[in-house]
């Protein structure tokens, strides 16, 4: 009798352990999907781009129309506001840079919009310029791509078209 007595004993015991399983389960999925949902916002406020598939706006490089800007150009960056060890105040740190523009020539703007390039090129320059110098050297060097779609946002904006559709920076130096 005590060998059955103990072996119910054992089952409830079971039976316990599997339920009090069951629920932590249960309450620990709930807790991840709801942490899984806050880090989606965190990112998206951020503007994180959380999937690292292929991109969107990618163009066959049959399509692709490189235009230079002529010439690099020398740009004062924003001053830091710590100037670092024993300085008192902080140095002017220049930029030179060479910039291209990708354009789609398959979009319906192209035509219209590829020929003036070089006749609006002072506008693209000073919009490249007020987009670079409101930053200091260690955001430029940590966020290289997103001013590089700050400049994007910017000439499309100018331009009102998406026909251009990638900034590239060939060259810098500080």
């Amino acid at each position: 009798m005590k060998k059955n007595l103990m072996s119910i004993l054992i089952l409830a015991l079971l039976v316990v352990n599997i339920v009090l399983t069951a629920i932590m389960m249960f309450s620990v999925t709930g807790a991840m999907k709801s942490t899984t949902a806050l880090v989606g916002r965190i990112a998206a406020v951020l503007d994180l781009e959380l999937n690292l598939g292929t991109d969107e706006e990618a163009v066959p490089i049959d399509n692709i129309v490189i235009y230079d800007i002529a010439e690099p150009m020398t740009i004062p960056l924003k001053l830091s506001a710590d100037p670092g060890e024993g300085e008192s105040d902080p140095k002017q740190i220049y930029i030179r840079i060479s910039v291209s523009l990708q354009m789609d020539k398959t979009n319906k703007d192209y035509k219209k919009y590829s020929e003036s390039l070089l006749t609006n090129e002072s506008l693209i320059r000073g919009e490249i310029i007020e987009v670079i110098s409101s930053y200091t050297l260690e955001e430029f060097q940590n966020d290289t791509d997103g001013i590089r779609s700050e400049i994007l946002a910017r000439l499309r904006r100018l331009y009102d078209s998406d026909f251009i559709y990638k900034v590239v920076f060939s060259d810098y130096t500080y």
